[in-house]
């Protein structure tokens, strides 16, 4: 009973805390600032018709395989609602530090419940933003933006695509300002923390200038330098003074005995 009682707590704790964090995180997420913000109210009708038409094509293909497209042509007033609910869902705003994309769409089959999917890209991970539009997206005026990642290695589908944003040539254009902006800041903060760094090979100047000290220590140590070589040539020159008064009283006594 003591271990049964015990996983229940547990459990009714490990709850509270994802209440808890949750409202926490959005509340976070809601006071970063929005730059700028994608619409897609204005490309719907587009969404809609690229997709209903490429259902349909599938649909028509299916047909002449297995016959499953007749359920598929069925099933289209239900895919209409759900690419409508879809991309009236849909949230691409960009902050300071990522790119935020949101979006709820409803399941198969709507009566089941929905699907939220959420995706935050980190600028710094962000290599480029590529306007794609193919052969049958330009009958509808459709486009696809798709977020590079940094990384030659890692595969395209990793990269975040999101199709019919309204103006994608502006959200490309703020997203590579706020980049540029980004790298710039970290390079003066690099360049600044460099410079406080102080150099490890200094001249005896800058030694000097540095500590004071040393260079009193200096000083001394020239000047007592100084006072020993003044004494060393003063007795060289006693003591070559004394050879020349020798030398003389030799020629002197020699001349006498002359």
């Amino acid at each position: 009973m003591g271990s049964g009682d015990e996983v229940v707590e547990i459990e009714s704790l490990e709850r509270g805390l994802l209440s808890d964090s949750g409202p926490v995180e959005e509340r976070e997420e809601e006071n970063e600032p929005v730059i700028y913000a994608a619409s897609f109210q204005e490309m719907e009708e587009n969404f809609v018709k690229y997709l209903t038409a490429k259902w349909v094509l599938y649909s028509l293909l299916l047909i002449l395989a297995w016959g499953i497209g007749l359920f598929m042509l069925l099933y289209l007033p239900v895919r209409r609602y759900i690419l409508r609910q879809e991309i009236r869902s849909r949230k691409l705003y960009l902050t300071p530090n990522s790119i935020v994309y949101k979006v709820t769409r409803p399941v198969p089959f709507p009566c089941f419940g929905v699907l939220k999917k959420e995706k935050h890209v980190l600028l710094p991970s962000v290599a480029d933003v590529v306007i794609e539009q193919g052969y049958l997206q330009s009958f509808f005026g459709v486009y696809s933006v798709r977020i590079e990642n940094v990384g030659v290695r890692r595969p395209r589908s990793d990269d975040v695509q999101i199709l019919c944003v309204a103006n994608p040539t502006a959200f490309k254009k703020a997203v590579s300002t706020q980049l540029s902006n980004t790298r710039s800041e970290v390079f003066s903060q690099r360049l600044s923390a460099t410079e406080d760094i102080p150099s490890l090979r200094l001249g005896p100047s800058a030694a000097a200038w540095l500590s004071p000290s040393k260079s009193l220590r200096h000083d001394s140590i020239s000047h007592s330098v100084d006072i020993a070589l003044l004494q060393k040539l003063e007795e060289v020159e006693s003591s070559v003074k004394r050879v020349q008064t020798l030398i003389e009283e030799q020629h002197f006594q020699a001349s006498v005995v002359d």
